[in-house]
């Protein structure tokens, strides 16, 4: 399949915010904690010890979620933060894990609103009880109706569209993507994006992001079924590497295309099986999530002003410019 000259690669954009001193007192952060905000040294904060939950829907196996912890780990470190982790993809119990942080009164709360019905209780007896919340990663249409302080993300929409516009300027028509979660906002939301930004054909198509060979095997048929299919598009890094072997198996010629990265999706890039991914930068999400909830309890900073998120993403990374990325993939922090 030819492609057209690749177009420059965008940056993403944190956006900073304003100030704004509010709030109550919860465990172990509190008054002492306002009072001794100023008090920190150069790269590691003397502030009295605060304990964060991070509350998110990632399901088994996903390393997309390792570099958002890693990310949230290094924040805690940084701001004398006791970060408590804990996740599950069923919606339900997610909520429940979120009302566990609360009964737990700890001084915080990150979390991801991939469901965002299924938040909406207990964000409110977070609020109830003096924990401030704020939102990464999934939930980005939501989380000023769910009454978050913050949100830290991309906007699935817009990347989305970008991505169809690069599949444009490639020479495509005809485009498959890849829900491995049905009724997941963010990734529904980048696929309606993709329809849009893209002028060609988009098929959507959902597997069980929980079975890789479940998923490749779906993803084969699809490909032996309908030849016209030159692109398919993928929305995590795994799963666009189970799809260059679904190609390689369907006989297509079709080329793949993802959201997200790890340290194999970088090497993919680099060797010409994947053409490019959108990175939204989950390592930054999770510390400024994490980050975001110090600076609110130790001087009442919070950024966007409450009205707008902070965004992470989208930044393509193509052949031209994943080496700049890949010692810090080495690293295992991109």
């Amino acid at each position: 399949m030819h492609r057209h000259k690749r177009a420059a690669a965008l940056t993403a954009t944190v956006l900073v915010g304003a100030l704004f001193a509010a709030g109550c007192s919860s465990s172990s952060g509190g008054k002492k904690a306002e009072q001794a905000g100023t008090n920190v040294s150069a790269g590691k904060a003397t502030t009295p010890r605060m304990t964060v939950a991070m509350v998110t829907h990632a399901a088994p196996g996903d390393t997309f979620w390792d570099l958002i912890r890693k990310g949230a780990q290094a924040a805690a470190a940084k701001d004398n933060i006791k970060l408590v982790y804990s996740s599950d993809p069923n919606a339900g119990n997610q909520a429940n894990l979120v009302q566990n942080a609360i009964d737990q009164k700890v001084d915080g709360i990150a979390l991801t609103a991939a469901k965002p019905d299924a938040m909406k209780a207990v964000v409110a007896k977070a609020k109830a009880a003096g924990i401030p919340v704020v939102g990464f990663n999934s939930g980005l249409d939501d989380w000023k109706n769910l009454g978050m302080l913050e949100y830290f993300g991309q906007d699935e929409n817009i990347a989305g569209q970008a991505f169809g516009r690069r599949l444009d300027q490639m020479g495509a028509k005809h485009a498959v993507c890849v829900i491995q979660e049905q009724g997941q906002v963010a990734l529904e939301s980048r696929c309606a994006g993709l329809k849009k930004g893209f002028t060609g054909k988009t098929d959507t198509i959902y597997v069980n992001g929980t079975d890789m060979p479940s998923v490749k095997s779906t993803l084969t048929a699809k490909l032996q079924q309908d030849s016209s299919i030159d692109q398919v598009v993928t929305l995590g890094a795994p799963f666009a590497l189970t799809a260059v072997q679904s190609v390689k198996d369907a006989g297509s010629k079709a080329g793949v295309a993802t959201f997200d990265l790890n340290k194999d999706l970088v090497k993919a890039v680099q060797d010409g099986q994947v053409e490019f991914a959108v990175d939204q930068q989950p390592y930054l999400q999770g510390y400024l999530a994490v980050d975001a909830l110090w600076l609110y309890r130790t001087n009442g900073n919070f950024s966007g002003g409450g009205t707008a998120p902070v965004l992470t993403g989208p930044a393509f990374v193509t052949k031209d410019n994943v080496d700049a990325v890949a010692k810090f993939a080495d690293n295992g922090t991109r």
